[in-house]
């Protein structure tokens, strides 16, 4: 395939994901919006993970919070649970990998707090654990998915919100998970600040 049709074929695929994101996805950004919204205005906190891109985007959202997204405004306290390497790798090293974000979660959650997994096959071991020590922590969870949910979307209460984006590849799924992102923090600052951008 020459080159310049297979980058067009990407960028076809990727709008393609978007498009078909459209007609689904809505009403469970709004909900996720809605908790955060709440928890934030309770005076509570916004705690995020992932891995590889993932965990690029866990720190992407939680800089858009803590800094600002596009509208002036104070920081909102969020944390993005892959940021500490040396406590990572503690925990990596002196427990198993499987409970990076867990124990990061039973230190620093409290009830009321919002953690943010987010996973494009729902199948991470750590995105599992982290789901219930939340739970156990009377958290509420957004899961940020694709494909089929995978047992992070089995994990879910009732009360959770699970965004999943109809699709299997990993690349297309991780692109609409920045829209995503994009929507919550849009959601939210026209909801704390009472402006049209």
């Amino acid at each position: 395939m020459e080159i310049s049709a297979r980058i067009k074929r990407i960028f076809n695929d990727s709008i393609e994901t978007k498009m078909q994101s459209i007609e689904v996805l809505p009403p469970a950004i709004a909900n996720g919006a809605d908790c955060m919204i709440t928890c934030l205005l309770n005076g509570n906190k916004i705690l995020i993970c992932g891995n590889g891109g993932s965990a690029s985007d866990a720190q992407h959202f939680s800089s858009e919070l803590l800094n600002r997204f596009e509208l002036e405004r104070p920081g909102l306290p969020a944390i993005a649970l892959t940021a500490d390497g040396p406590t990572i790798t503690s925990i990596s090293n002196d427990y198993m990998y499987s409970e990076i974000f867990a124990r990061q979660i039973s230190a620093l959650g409290q009830a009321g707090d919002v953690l943010i997994a987010i996973s494009t096959s729902g199948r991470s071991d750590n995105i599992i654990k982290a789901i219930s020590a939340a739970h156990n922590r009377d958290m509420r969870i957004i899961l940020l998915s694709g494909r089929e949910g995978g047992e992070a979307a089995e994990t879910l209460f009732e009360e959770d919100i699970e965004i999943r984006v109809p699709a299997h590849s990993t690349a297309r799924i991780q692109e609409v998970h920045i829209v995503i992102i994009h929507c919550l923090c849009d959601l939210i600052d026209n909801q704390l600040l009472g402006q049209e951008s």
